[in-house]
């Protein structure tokens, strides 16, 4: 038997949700498939259970796409106040933590309810654990196949994510359907996510493991300064998870841990103040022990301080302060918060996310070749994109 809709929207996540809820209320019979257990996956496992779920100052600057234009029309459309108006309508307490990002106070899973029950405003119809065929196109639409039966609709959203964090479900299938239609992808990569090093370079920092400090990473003209973490594998902490979006293969990156301090000041009034006392001492008031230890002995600091003239106070300041080192990769989609690149948006409407070549068909959300940085910018791009959909829809 064929069930036929206005619209079928693959994917329950972020996107794919306001999408729905958007079409829905606005009259149109709407269908969410997904292959999940459960909605919003994602969205319940993020900012650590709390969901960074927007950030003020999300803008077009915050994103990276091969069209950097792409996105303004989206955001500028539905902002992170608009979403933050919804929240609060269903009454969840929130709060900002730092640099714009805004968290539930609670759970995570006040969000997916706050979604579910919009969803469900519009007699949105869902359907999980529901795996999807074969996608064809119809004389008036579109034709989706499922186990059990087939379902029609006029429109078809494609809104299931990228490669990112395959143990929740991601798969490539936006990519598939895009290319089984003629569109464009873009290459993929994972993004946001912590970097390796070389078996060399990790048994020289082992020592270094846990161990955070504040800090600006760079590659090339792009910089972040937020706390850093050397793990056992590697680099992560928020700074490095930003400039991995931006980090290729083969390049370095430059870290300048405690930017804010005036390392050379810092060293030549401790020299005037006891020149008695080892490198290492000194450097300890300013970095984590540890840390400090390992840049004494790495660059042989045994002479204590007034032995140390101006140039050799500047050399430790420059190994502190702009420290070039080269990863060897990256964790993969394993750890990665997102996918880098996606559907072409050269094959997209901007206004609507539809595909300029296949009437009927869009795609919105990380499947798309826009991708935020992290601190909540993401899902304003989920909500932002979902939106425009469903208003286009419905018009």
């Amino acid at each position: 038997m064929t069930r036929r809709y206005d619209v079928v929207v693959l994917g329950a996540g972020a996107a794919g949700m306001m999408c729905a809820l958007k079409a829905g209320q606005r009259g149109l019979r709407v269908l969410v498939l997904d292959h999940a257990r459960a909605p919003g996956e994602k969205i319940r496992i993020s900012g650590g259970g709390r969901c960074n779920f927007t950030n003020l100052h999300a803008g077009p600057a915050n994103y990276i796409s091969g069209n950097r234009h792409f996105a303004k029309s989206a955001l500028a459309r539905y902002t992170p106040r608009d979403f933050l108006a919804l929240v609060e309508k269903h009454r969840i307490a929130w709060h900002e933590k730092t640099l714009g990002q805004l968290f539930c106070d609670d759970s995570a899973k006040d969000i997916i309810r706050m979604l579910l029950a919009e969803m469900q405003a519009g007699d949105v119809e869902l359907r999980l654990q529901q795996p999807v065929g074969a996608v064809e196109k119809s004389e008036d639409g579109f034709r989706i196949a499922l186990d059990g039966g087939v379902v029609e609709a006029r429109a078809l959203v494609v809104a299931t994510g990228g490669k990112s964090i395959p143990k929740m479900g991601a798969t490539g299938l936006a990519y598939r359907i895009a290319e089984q239609f003629g569109l464009p992808v873009t290459e993929t990569r994972p993004a946001l996510v912590p970097l390796t090093l070389e078996p060399a370079m990790l048994e020289k920092l082992s020592a270094l493991s846990g161990i955070a400090v504040e800090a600006e990473v760079r590659h090339g003209k792009t910089g972040f300064r937020e706390a850093l973490l050397f793990t056992h594998r590697g680099l992560s902490g928020p700074s490095i998870l930003q400039i991995s979006s931006y980090w290729r293969e083969g390049d370095a990156i430059t870290l300048s841990l405690e930017p804010d301090v005036d390392l050379f000041a810092r060293l030549k009034q401790a020299r005037r103040d006891n020149g008695r006392q080892a490198v290492q001492t000194a450097l300890g008031e300013i970095l984590p022990r540890r840390l400090a230890q390992f840049f004494a002995e790495d660059l042989r600091l045994t002479a204590p301080l007034a032995d140390q003239s101006d140039r050799a106070l500047q050399a430790i300041s420059t190994a502190v302060q702009a420290w070039s080192l080269k990863p060897a990769g990256s964790e993969g989609y394993r750890t990665a918060e997102v996918t880098l690149g996606g559907v072409d948006v050269g094959a997209l409407d901007s206004r609507s996310m539809q595909a300029k070549a296949v009437p009927g068909l869009y795609f919105i959300g990380e499947c798309v070749d826009v991708t935020g940085w992290l601190g909540g910018y993401n899902f304003q791009w989920a909500w932002a994109s979902g939106h425009v959909c469903g208003e286009a829809l419905a018009a």
